[in-house]
């Protein structure tokens, strides 16, 4: 996952906190992501 493919553009005159709060969501996303994987491997066996 990356920050263009939720719709922004890091760079240079980014401020550290919009960097962070996206870097933030990214990984709420990936957890979210893992948990499902997870959850559907747990329930098949």
């Amino acid at each position: 996952m990356t920050a263009s493919k939720l719709g922004v553009t890091l760079g240079p005159d980014t401020s550290a906190r919009a960097n962070g709060s996206v870097g933030g969501e990214i990984t709420k996303r990936l957890v979210r992501m893992a948990e499902e994987q997870l959850t559907a491997q747990y329930r098949s066996q």
